[in-house]
């Protein structure tokens, strides 16, 4: 593709002090182009693991798919799992079918006071859909009893209850029928076990109890709130959807975990693209650095470019020396910066951390971005589009500097030296 005198001429250009490698643009432009690609490699591997770690979380505790009921209350719940799982769609895309008693509560004790979600849950179902990254202090989940509860890591130091002592729920939507009226139903359990997924809606907002602790505290008798059913595929909800709307009668509303989460998941979406389109600007900036390095070298060279002409180098070659001298610029700058984007995808973590400490500040607090740990994920496919879309701009820029010195009129050049 290049020859040999092509390259040579290439790479002394680009070696030239003045205005080639070793000038201060071009180093501009290198730099520019390895820290854009560092970057974007960095961004959207967060991002991607932002979504990945949020929706893995949020999904693995609630079902792919939920069975509401317009009435807002599921009896017979036994029967209907045990007809769902007949079904032929079903029963080969369902790893687990889980009813589910919920309700929204005011949590006290010790003169604090906080909001959160009751889940009332088989334990058994409960363990099994227990994140293998999720801490459980306390007893254990197989040994939780009727009247006793399961509460977020966060949500006991906010209330300030060790294991064994009591949490006061307060709910206003079961309320209780007294001489002066209706009254909000207060309960007391005993706080047994405590969790910490590292999500912090959950550690610091959901309550686990036993199923039938649920139903009498909600007062909802031998019912259920909705159903969960899990899948192998998560991506492949649309022929279950479709088999349960036809299969349960009327009333009954089916719903996945897209419609579910939409703006959330859409929200990280358009996140991800605004994020890469406004970091790819880093990389457009250093290529245009090289469209100005290229034009003062062709300038600087215009008397070599008449002399290699006048002893038969041709347009073609000529472009192809600049071609290559500015392209070089941006494959060195693109190795440079997927390595170290890698790195520090990598230890993203760690580095936050470091900074962490140095500042004395929460970079990264949980409350505002619901993990209490960065997430990365690398992707190499992403890894290789975002090198190959710094070089290939990098190419562009060299066309016009190339062009220009390509058709350099050799005659005019020397006659005017």
């Amino acid at each position: 593709m290049f020859s040999r005198l092509e390259r040579k001429i290439a790479f002394r250009y680009l070696g030239a002090k003045k205005r080639g490698f070793g000038s201060v643009i071009s180093w501009v432009s290198l730099i520019g182009i390895m820290l854009g690609v560092a970057t974007l490699i960095v961004v959207m591997s967060v991002m991607g693991g932002f979504h990945d770690t949020l929706l893995g979380r949020i999904i693995g505790m609630n079902g792919h798919v939920v069975i509401y009921h317009q009435d807002g209350a599921i009896s017979d719940f036994d029967f209907l799992i045990d007809k769902i799982k007949q079904n032929r769609i079903v029963s080969t895309h369902a790893t687990s079918i889980v009813p589910i008693a919920e309700g929204q509560v005011m949590a006290t004790a010790n003169g604090n006071n906080t909001g959160a979600m009751i889940r009332g849950i088989r334990m058994s179902d409960l363990a099994s859909k227990t994140e293998s990254g999720t801490r459980i202090y306390g007893k254990p989940l197989s040994g939780i009893t009727d009247g006793e509860l399961v509460a977020g890591a966060s949500l006991t130091r906010a209330l300030r209850v060790g294991m064994g002592d009591n949490i006061s729920l307060v709910s206003a939507n079961t309320s209780t029928p007294t001489p002066f009226g209706s009254m909000p139903r207060i309960m007391s359990f005993p706080v047994m076990s405590s969790f910490f997924m590292g999500m912090y809606e959950y550690d610091s907002g959901y309550i686990f109890m036993p199923l039938e602790t649920a139903q009498k505290y909600l007062n909802i008798g031998p019912s259920v709130t909705h159903i969960d059913v899990f899948l192998s595929n998560p991506e492949d909800t649309t022929s279950v959807v479709n088999a349960l709307t036809t299969l349960l009668p009327d009333g009954f509303v089916v719903r996945d975990w897209r419609d579910l989460n939409r703006g959330f998941v859409g929200a990280l979406q358009v996140e991800s693209n605004v994020m890469f389109l406004i970091l790819l600007l880093i990389v457009i900036v250093a290529a245009f650095n090289i469209v100005s390095s290229l034009v003062m070298l062709v300038k600087d060279k215009n008397k070599d470019i008449a002399v290699l002409r006048t002893f038969g180098v041709s347009r073609k070659s000529m472009l192809k020396i600049f071609i290559l001298s500015g392209t070089s610029i941006g494959i060195i700058g693109a190795f440079f910066g997927t390595i170290l984007g890698v790195l520090v995808a990598i230890y993203i973590e760690p580095i936050r951390q470091f900074f962490q400490l140095i500042t004395g500040r929460d970079l990264f607090p949980a409350e505002l971005y619901y993990l209490s740990e960065l997430p990365s994920k690398l992707v190499w496919t992403d890894v290789l589009g975002i090198a190959l879309i710094a070089v290939l701009l990098a190419f562009l820029a060299t066309l016009y500097p190339a062009w220009k010195a390509s058709n350099t009129d050799p005659v005019e050049v020397l006659r005017n030296e």
